[in-house]
């Protein structure tokens, strides 16, 4: 499951569009940092997407992807031209395809290789959509069908769209808009597919006399209750209206890192407690109910004059840092080995579940031993990347500075809390979750 904000213009501090996602997926489900640069392609050329190949364009743009490891597609991802994109889950009444197809993320990253702005990725989206449908497994080690809702932005606007297989529907943004793994778009819409009430009808979702509304007609109501996705949106539209007028590129990273309105301070949430994925900050436990984890978090700062994406490229946002990235420098910074499912520990992505899993076995003792250091050294990354904008040269400086003092403080932090002891550990039934998890990682046990 996954959370997706955005503010627009009237909603930032400074007139840009933010848009901000974590991207929640199984425990050991590594999300990898991935730069696809642009590129041109002869007449009859193929992409292979996770499960099908379908047409390549004659060219696509530069992009920056975070994708499971395991996938072609994005969860999320932002493109040279500023188009920024994240998708959620939604589960409704319409049949899966199960056999190979575009999945959702599939979709995702060829919108953003080739669409140069926000409306435009929508219509790509939507024309592949008539064109090969989605579905697939979507799941790493359960099976997993779904189909997809987008936040789609660019420096100039955003837009939310909805999709039950190749029906859909779209509305543009006017402030601050979030979706969580449940259809939103009701009686109103900017654009949809046609004949969607026509559809409805005939499919007995909609009585005569009722006045049309996609997602009462569409969702499933059972999986959308389970998945958590209405507190969880009802949480992320409170931060987001708050902040209306002021919002920030560190303002969304507070969101991403909100554990709800039940949590009772940061320090008195404990990860052990809950029986839904109820706050944007989503972390895995016992029970068909809580299956997810946040694997990645991704901010993207959309100027008419160039974005910032911030980045953490570990999980949990709460435990982790975020660093700043760019596109047109041609490369990443090294993040080591490529991550798997399995504990490798030259990877960026298991160097840090070595802390975030440490954390979690005391979160109330164990945060504190880095966090007032970790929030220091994120504020100097934004203080540092808002006085460099438009030095090229500054900037790739200013992200590898950044990100080798992030491996080196994440290594700091790991053996910190490590030798803090556990007073507070959360309900058996947690710490039975995550030794499954922890087993099946082939992690050893440590503090």
């Amino acid at each position: 499951m996954c959370d997706t904000l955005v503010a627009v213009g009237p909603a930032t501090a400074d007139g840009a569009v933010i848009l901000a996602k974590n991207s929640d997926r199984e425990p050991n489900e590594a999300q990898v940092l991935t730069y696809a640069p642009r590129a041109q392609y002869a007449p009859g050329a193929t992409v292979r997407c996770t499960y099908l190949e379908i047409p390549q364009v004659c060219e696509t743009y530069e992009a920056l992807l975070s994708r499971p490891f395991w996938m072609w597609g994005a969860e999320m991802g932002v493109n040279e031209c500023g188009v920024a994109i994240g998708n959620e889950a939604v589960f409704t009444r319409e049949p899966y395809d199960r056999g190979p197809a575009l999945t959702g993320m599939d979709l995702l990253r060829l919108a953003l290789e080739r669409a140069a702005t926000a409306q435009a990725a929508l219509e790509t989206i939507v024309a592949l959509l008539a064109d090969y449908g989605q579905g697939g497994n979507c799941g790493l080690d359960h099976k997993l069908y779904y189909h997809n809702a987008y936040l789609i932005a660019d420096p100039a606007e955003a837009w939310v769209l909805e999709t039950a297989g190749r029906h859909w529907a779209a509305q543009r943004v006017r402030d601050v808009r979030s979706i969580s793994n449940g259809l939103t778009i009701g009686a109103k819409w900017d654009l949809a597919s046609p004949d969607l009430a026509d559809y409805a009808r005939g499919k007995g979702w909609l009585r005569r006399g009722e006045e049309f509304d996609f997602a009462r007609c569409f969702s499933d109501p059972l999986y959308t209750r389970m998945d958590g996705c209405r507190p969880r949106q009802a949480c992320s539209m409170r931060l987001l209206r708050e902040g209306a007028g002021r919002h920030t590129s560190a303002s969304l990273m507070a969101a991403l890192r909100n554990h709800g309105p039940r949590a009772g301070g940061d320090l008195a949430w404990n990860p052990g407690r809950g029986w839904l994925m109820d706050a944007p900050c989503v972390h895995a436990s016992l029970g068909p109910l809580r299956p997810s984890q946040t694997t990645a978090s991704l901010v993207a700062h959309l100027r008419a004059d160039g974005l910032t994406a911030w980045a953490t490229a570990t999980s949990a946002p709460c435990t982790s840092l975020f660093k700043p990235l760019y596109l047109g420098a041609g490369a990443l910074p090294d993040m080591g080995d490529a991550p798997q499912a399995t504990y490798t520990p030259g990877a960026l992505w298991w160097q840090h579940e070595r802390l975030h899993r440490a954390v979690l076995r005391d979160y109330a003792t164990r945060l504190p031993a880095y966090r007032a250091e970790r929030d220091a050294l994120e504020a100097e990354f934004l203080r540092r990347e808002e006085m460099l904008r438009g030095d090229a040269d500054a900037r790739a400086d200013l992200v590898a500075d950044c990100w080798r003092r992030a491996a080196e403080a994440t290594a700091r932090w790991t053996e910190a809390v490590l030798a803090t002891p556990v007073r507070r550990r959360p309900s058996p039934l947690h710490r039975l979750a995550w030794a499954g998890f922890n087993r099946r990682a082939g992690m050893e046990r440590e503090g």
